[in-house]
């Protein structure tokens, strides 16, 4: 019990690289993390606490590392013996979130726009009105002499509607890989074979690390153990791709095929769409559901408005888009094209600077982790 005590007291003054500023997020985060070195209950749980293992010392780049593997899973929290109301306090999901937001602030760019995190409720909700505003501004009186005809570029023009969306595309990817770039020079471990950029890939294709450690799941609302905030995320995130692949058909469709929308129910871009509208349902109103009924010691109680922002304007972009498909052909077309535009464009706006950051960052500590669990424990070397 004193060592762990004398350790923890000293994790601060152990830290490496850039200064950490006594009771910042970083420094708090050392602290447990020199009391989870000495107990190492927690070891098999997931990735954080092998990769912990390879460090006497916690420096920032060691902690932004650590809290971009955690994925809040709290197997780790009930487990713990010197959770609260232990003197101790260690609370590994509620430090570890605390630092994330953290990391997008730090290493966002452009540099001043990291201050978006700190109120991504506000941002979301004047994005959206922007967005609604313009886009019905624009359509207003602008219905297609045919209803029937479905054609959403006598609302819109394409060469317009592919600027915008282009613009914003560009940036958002620019935005996402400077950031994701500045975290990784932060504390690189060397380079990447085949074997850890496939099981990395795995890992996040899976969601591995959502299954508490032991294929059980994680907590949620108690100390029972569940899947669904895996399956949740699985259904969200497949849905997301399906929807982006049927954009990216529908754009070779029209640019190498000659073949121009509106597409007929039964054809490639339209099923994939469907599917993953369905899935981007399915999966944000599961995770909100978790998120609201989630016990408020997993995680950072202050991220909850930026979560269930996200959350929202997923569940909104892909609703108004499965309305807009059943009445496309209906006088209502140009509104509904017009709300649905309105939220797939305020969700690409805000997606560097809210919750979709996480998965860019969790992506590249996991292909951190699977490098460097291939090299020798320099700890263990160490000791020998």
């Amino acid at each position: 019990m004193q060592q762990l005590e004398a350790l923890a007291q000293q994790a601060v003054a152990l830290a490496r690289g850039e200064p950490m500023p006594a009771g910042s997020a970083e420094a708090e985060a050392a602290r447990q993390m020199q009391i989870c070195n000495a107990c190492r209950y927690c070891e098999g749980f997931c990735a954080v606490f092998p990769a912990m293992t390879r460090r006497l010392e916690f420096g920032a780049a060691d902690v932004h590392y650590l809290a971009n593997l955690c994925h809040n899973c709290g197997a780790c929290l009930h487990a713990c013996q010197y959770a609260p109301p232990h003197e101790f306090a260690v609370n590994v999901p509620k430090v570890m979130a605390q630092v994330r937001l953290r990391t997008y602030e730090h290493f966002a760019w452009p540099r001043p726009l990291g201050a978006l995190y700190r109120n991504n409720g506000v941002v979301v909700s004047l994005a959206t009105a922007f967005a609604l505003a313009l886009f019905l501004m624009l359509a207003a009186g602008r219905a297609p002499t045919d209803p029937a005809s479905a054609n959403f570029y006598a609302v819109f023009r394409h060469g317009w509607l592919v600027s915008v969306f282009g613009v914003v595309f560009v940036f958002v990817a620019l935005a996402l890989a400077i950031g994701a770039r500045r975290f990784w020079r932060g504390e690189s471990p060397g380079a990447a074979g085949g074997g850890a950029f496939s099981e990395a890939a795995r890992d996040a294709l899976t969601l591995r690390y959502l299954d508490g450690g032991h294929g059980d799941g994680c907590n949620e609302s108690s100390d029972a153990f569940t899947l669904w905030r895996r399956r949740f995320h699985h259904a969200t995130f497949y849905g997301f791709m399906l929807c982006f692949a049927a954009t990216s058909v529908a754009t070779l469709y029209h640019y190498l095929l000659g073949l121009h929308a509106p597409y007929a129910l039964a054809s490639l871009p339209v099923l994939l769409g469907t599917a993953g509208g369905i899935g981007l349902v399915i999966g944000p109103l599961g995770l909100l559901w978790l998120n609201l009924n989630r016990d408020p010691m997993h995680g950072d109680a202050m991220q909850r408005p930026m979560d269930r922002a996200f959350i929202v304007l997923l569940l909104l972009a892909s609703i108004s888009g499965l309305a807009l498909l059943a009445w496309r052909a209906t006088a209502s077309m140009p509104a509904l094209l017009a709300v649905h535009l309105a939220f797939v464009l305020a969700l690409f706006l805000t997606l560097p600077y809210g919750k979709f950051a996480h998965a860019v960052y969790r992506c590249a500590a996991l292909l951190k982790f699977n490098i460097e669990k291939r090299r020798p424990n320099p700890v263990s070397a160490g000791a020998e």
